[in-house]
């Protein structure tokens, strides 16, 4: 039987799913799959370019230190351009029948990658606070090496740090594949468009979600499944979400929230200095130097016959 349907319907099948294709998921012609693997191999080559002894494959003598670097450099530059260039001349409509050679969009990519690339020294010292920020706001660290080798959230903040690069550039489909593939890693999921500022942590980190209009300050820390959320979404006239808009809530400097809280709205604000308690749930602003807690609800203890062993 099923080598009958093979023959006599599959061909329909296959048919309907191609112009599914067609009509939606390849508006662009876009190689989905080819761009998301060579994406995730220019995260690696960046996280070697900054951290050249915690992710190259093998052991770097300190000698040669700075030739790998810059071979990595040199790749990163290469390998990116071609992916930018990819995104905008495929994205093009100027020049529908002559969309590999056009000449602005390669232009536009060889000016973004340079700017790009420029920026990559600001990011590291940018992580090198955030890495600062693990260690002291960790107890159970015993070293700047054990955050790099084993903790989610510098992985997950280097990744986004350099995703934000792009993002303000106005680059397309790269930095959101760039910090899904942080989700996907960590199970920490922060927007490119967020705005982080410096000596940023995250402890224990899993299950955190931070909005693509977020604007957290410096010396913020956060604990697992905090949620920096949007409250509710405008609709235009078809019912659908404005895009654009402030959604997502401003956390100022010195800011602790601590683990399961909730966070909504972008006129939501967090005051400086202000410590926001476990599992709270907030959609309004919180003057400078808060502390927000639930109520400690009341419960009964109940004493149970011992058990033989």
């Amino acid at each position: 039987m099923i080598k009958k349907w093979i023959e006599n319907e599959a061909g329909n099948l296959v048919d309907d799913i191609v112009k599914i294709n067609d009509s939606e998921l390849l508006e662009h012609k876009l190689s989905g799959f080819g761009m998301k693997n060579k994406v995730i191999e220019i995260i690696k080559e960046i996280n070697a370019c900054f951290f050249p002894s915690i992710y190259e494959s093998h052991a770097i003598d300190e000698e040669y230190i700075e030739i790998y670097v810059k071979k990595r450099i040199n790749s990163i530059a290469v390998k990116l351009n071609g992916i930018i260039r990819e995104v905008f001349v495929n994205m093009c409509h100027d020049d529908k029948n002559n969309m590999n050679v056009c000449d602005h969009c390669k232009n536009k990519a060889d000016a973004i990658t340079i700017k790009f690339m420029n920026s990559l020294g600001k990011i590291r010292r940018i992580l090198s606070t955030d890495i600062v920020a693990a260690y002291n706001g960790d107890p159970a660290a015993k070293s700047l090496e054990e955050i790099l080798l084993s903790y989610p959230c510098i992985e997950a903040i280097t990744i986004q740090r350099v995703a934000h690069e792009l993002f303000e550039l106005n680059v397309p489909f790269i930095p959101r594949i760039m910090t899904e593939y942080a989700h996907s890693q960590t199970g920490i999921d922060i927007h490119p468009g967020a705005k982080i500022g410096k000596y940023f942590f995250i402890d224990h980190a899993t299950g955190v979600v931070i909005g693509e209009t977020c604007v957290i300050g410096n010396n913020v820390k956060l604990y697992q499944g905090v949620t920096l959320g949007a409250k509710s979404f405008e609709l235009d006239i078809d019912g659908n979400p404005i895009k654009g808009i402030k959604r997502h809530p401003n956390i100022e400097d010195n800011v602790v929230i601590y683990a399961g809280a909730t966070i909504l709205g972008g006129d939501t604000t967090i005051g400086e200095g202000s410590i926001i308690g476990g599992n709270v749930w907030l959609t309004k602003s919180v003057p400078k130097f808060s502390m927000v807690y639930n109520n400690t609800p009341d419960f009964d203890i109940k004493r149970m016959k011992e058990r033989n062993s």
